[in-house]
């Protein structure tokens, strides 16, 4: 994935909110705390509850998906269907890497 697809889909979750994309890849590469009001956590459930997995793995390499899909990040998920989902994704990453 380009940068302008990557800035393109993190625009596309945070239409409502006057925050640069920038700001936004800067936190979720850990460079800087938080975006707006959001913080790497829930940037992450954003784009969980936003986009299907494919599309996750484009703009997060799996190794950072498995340090960050922890049981806690996956409680905060809106549905338990989601929920269920990415607790079946987090064990299958943790056997594989």
């Amino acid at each position: 994935m380009n940068a302008s697809e990557k800035q393109k889909l993190l625009r596309q979750i945070l239409w409502d909110y006057q925050i640069p994309v920038s700001d936004v890849e800067a936190v979720l590469n850990g460079d800087q705390p938080t975006a707006g009001h959001y913080t790497r956590e829930k940037l992450i459930i954003k784009l969980l509850e936003s986009y299907p997995w494919f599309t996750i793995i484009r703009l997060i390499s799996p190794e950072e998906i498995k340090e960050i899909l922890t049981p806690t990040v996956i409680k905060k998920l809106r549905t338990k269907a989601l929920q269920q989902n990415y607790e079946f994704i987090r064990q299958r990453l943790h056997q594989a890497l």
